[in-house]
């Protein structure tokens, strides 16, 4: 029996579906359920309502405009507002049915169907915006736990553990709201859960800072350039020769010959622009792999995918490989200044690599590197890939109806303006004072997130002396 785990239950221990399958007792399980029958743990719903989003189907109405419709892929940031959603028209969002799902400040969002069941999502704007039946709506009764505690909370492992270990499904897994009144929380007293809100507000002041000043570098840029967005026409037509369009290009559909894309070049041309890629290009551009299925697991090295990856952070992923998924395994891993740039599905994402990482990347995402610092800074680079100079050429390139494939052979051909080296490096300074922010605001949620664990294990006293100690107010 060595290397088996096994746990007897008694009948009439069975939890209310009488669950009876041997993942839901495990042992790391039933320590924390015994731990949850302390007398300070609590069912969440005798502090928070339980609702979802919106049933009603409205892709038809999507727009990139408007009242945001927070989906199930939106959940990866701690401040629902940060995510780039879809959007509503005003009237579809008071349409009578969507009433139940308009959304509050202090509402905690929760990722209920799909691959991310349990992530966690703070509203903390007062603006209008609304969200899908993927996500659960944990609303605050104001009797005694802060919603920032509960967000905290959930992050735990213990909070975690819970909503787990109640998912249910095989093809695509879900956690029922009727589940959530098994889930137990902690009740600490109000002055630790106010040192947790006090750092969560904290966390996200440095967000909103982190914001502004990567606006003021893309500003620095677009005006650099003196790059103006072209405006919305109602009727668009472009009239090319035989010579200038199929026979110079290989394109013949309409879209690839809006006058917005000439503009562009027209605009940047004067600014030495050099191609991207190429042997006279600005980067070397290297491939990664796309492993079968077969190849994935649940531990090993990390394997991110598009989806992982926006131009601020790459999550954590999902997918795990094996060292010996090929030989000499660590060529794959991302260096420090490596840019990793999506050619596939959302195209034109780029993220620099702040570090080494050990990870390997899916073969959708390319990875380049700055042939010549001295020319172009990597950082200056990453946010012209990221800005309206590039995404155009990617929405022009771009093909695909259902997924979006931009071709490496285009990709090497993008323009991209080269500046003077003081405007460079004014706007990598700016990039690398936003990154810290960033970071700042990520090691202050996980600050509040080991304070709740640790006030469960340590006890309350511990935790909100251990977290006065790391946050300066």
């Amino acid at each position: 029996m060595d290397g088996l785990e096994i746990s007897e239950i008694q009948l009439s221990d069975l939890e209310r579906t009488a669950r009876i399958d041997a993942e839901f007792y495990k042992k790391e399980n039933m320590v924390i359920a015994a731990m949850l029958k302390k007398p300070e743990f609590h069912p969440v719903t005798d502090y928070f309502t339980i609702s979802d989003g919106n049933h009603m189907s409205i892709s038809e109405e999507f727009q990139t405009e408007g009242v945001p419709y927070y989906r199930g892929q939106d959940i990866y940031n701690t401040f629902i507002e940060e995510a780039s959603s879809v959007c509503i028209d005003y009237g579809t969002y008071m349409h009578p049915h969507m009433i139940r799902s308009h959304l509050m400040p202090g509402d905690v969002l929760m990722s209920i169907v799909g691959a991310i069941v349990g992530n966690t999502a703070l509203v903390s704007s007062d603006k209008p915006a609304t969200c899908s039946c993927k996500l659960s709506i944990i609303r605050s009764k104001k009797t005694g736990v802060l919603p920032e505690f509960l967000l905290s909370f959930i992050r735990t492992k213990y909070g975690q553990n819970q909503i787990q270990k109640f998912k249910r499904g095989a093809a695509q897994t879900g956690f029922l709201l009727e589940d959530f009144d098994q889930v137990y929380l902690p009740v600490f007293g109000l002055q630790l859960q106010n040192e947790i809100k006090k750092t969560i507000d904290m966390a996200h002041s440095a967000v909103v800072s982190e914001a502004h000043v990567y606006l003021e570098a893309e500003q620095i840029l677009l005006s650099a350039i003196k790059y103006q967005a072209p405006e919305k026409q109602a009727v668009i037509s472009a009239v090319k020769t035989f010579k200038n369009s199929l026979l110079l290009t290989g394109r013949l559909d309409a879209e690839y010959y809006q006058p917005k894309y000439d503009s562009l070049f027209k605009t940047i041309e004067h600014f030495g622009c050099k191609p991207l890629g190429g042997s006279s290009g600005i980067v070397t551009i290297k491939k990664s792999i796309e492993p079968g299925s077969d190849a994935y697991q649940n531990e090993g090295i990390p394997f991110v995918r598009v989806s992982d990856v926006s131009k601020f952070e790459v999550s954590e992923p999902e997918l795990f490989l094996s060292d010996d998924v090929i030989e000499n395994v660590e060529s794959l891993f991302p260096k420090k200044d490596t840019i990793l740039f999506s050619k596939d599905g959302s195209v034109g994402i780029a993220y620099k690599v702040e570090e080494d990482m050990r990870l390997i990347t899916s073969g959708a995402l390319l990875h380049l590197t700055v042939r010549d610092t001295d020319v172009v800074l990597p950082d200056y680079l990453t946010l012209v890939l990221n800005s309206p100079i590039v995404q155009l050429q990617a929405e022009r390139d771009a093909n695909g109806a259902i997924i979006q494939h931009w071709k490496p052979s285009e990709i090497e051909k993008v323009v991209i303006p080269i500046l003077d080296m003081s405007i460079q490096r004014e706007i990598s300074e700016k990039i690398q004072g936003s990154f810290a922010l960033r970071r700042k605001s990520k090691e202050l949620l996980e600050y509040a997130k080991q304070a709740v664990e640790m006030a469960i294990e340590q006890g309350e006293d511990s935790a909100l002396a251990w977290l006065k100690e790391k946050v300066v107010q």
